[in-house]
């Protein structure tokens, strides 16, 4: 992901202080508090990643073959696949099929381009049908979905987002992200942008990268967590970063929040594996879970016994 990415000396002037929570976020987990488990799924947002052959695939696995390696490492995925073609359901329930072995595994699907960046949510009704049609076939293996909207989708096009929202099948969740900066600048725009989701009980996706700290909004318009964390290729804030946010993920554990999806993302991918399992390995330590873990060949092999030998 390029998006919010700086340089290495800008790196250094970031403020990756997490904003506090507001008062939308604080009311809404606050109406939701139940007693009931938090649901944590962590992932990355793709499979296909060659630079991964060798670290958690075997070096011989043929591209074809890596979703059945990624389902062994990770709960969930953020799938943007499905933002760059609608794809019928005889494809999605092939995919489906590769995830038999991990029973929790949920798919997260991006919606597509053509809804959002090249109608821009205009007559959009029949492409959303066949993008619906197909992600259906996920059945139970069906996460939220999450709609990405243009960063020059301005506060402008409120009446056709609103327009959009409103014509969403209501029962599978979906999270907006929203990147044009007036959404935020503007406290007026913000609150409408918020209220109206709050309304309509869609969520909202925070995006924690480096060069826009304005879309670590906090605004939990309900009572679950999208997070696209963007890191730095293992920088050392990137660490910090993840230790502030598994102390966020418990604190609105305990004011109410029901589900959290935390999907990492690197300007180069090929570290996303060792971040995820640093967030998995706090989170499960913090919050007494027992959350799935990426298992690295060369860390994670079985010892040869017959190679060692004692001292005596």
């Amino acid at each position: 992901m390029e998006f919010g990415r700086v340089t290495d000396s800008e790196l250094m002037e970031v403020d990756f202080t997490l904003p506090p929570d507001t008062e939308l976020t604080k009311q809404t987990l606050a109406a939701a508090k139940n007693g009931q488990p938090l649901q944590v799924h962590v992932g990355c947002a793709k499979w296909g990643r060659k630079e991964w052959l060798g670290k958690i695939y075997p070096p011989k696995t043929k591209e074809a073959n890596f979703l059945d390696e990624y389902v062994k490492h990770f709960d969930s995925i953020e799938l943007n696949a499905t933002f760059y073609n609608v794809y019928p359901p005889e494809i999605i329930a092939k995919w489906k099929e590769k995830t038999a072995g991990n029973p929790n595994f949920k798919f997260c699907p991006k919606f597509s381009q053509s809804i959002s960046h090249i109608r821009r949510l205009k007559n959009a009704d029949e492409i959303t049908t066949e993008y619906y049609k197909g992600v259906m076939a996920f059945g139970e293996k069906l996460g939220p979905m999450f709609l990405q909207l243009a960063d020059n989708y301005s506060p402008k096009s409120l009446p056709d987002l609103k327009i959009y929202l409103e014509s969403l099948p209501k029962d599978v969740p979906v999270f907006l992200e929203m990147r044009h900066k007036e959404w935020y600048s503007v406290p007026e725009t913000r609150a409408a942008l918020f209220n109206m989701l709050h309304e309509l009980n869609i969520g909202s996706v925070i995006t924690d990268a480096s060069g826009r700290r304005d879309v670590v909004h906090m605004e939990l318009p309900t009572p679950h967590a999208f997070i696209r964390f963007v890191g730095n290729s293992l920088h050392p804030t990137d660490y910090q970063r993840c230790d502030d946010w598994v102390e966020r993920i418990a604190r609105w554990k305990e004011m109410g929040l029901q589900s959290v999806w935390f999907f990492m993302h690197q300007h180069d991918e090929r570290y996303s594996p060792e971040l995820s399992d640093y967030v998995v390995e706090k989170l499960n330590k913090r919050l007494g879970l027992e959350l799935l873990r990426p298992t690295f060949i060369d860390r994670d092999a079985p010892m040869d016994m017959s190679q060692t030998s004692l001292a005596l």
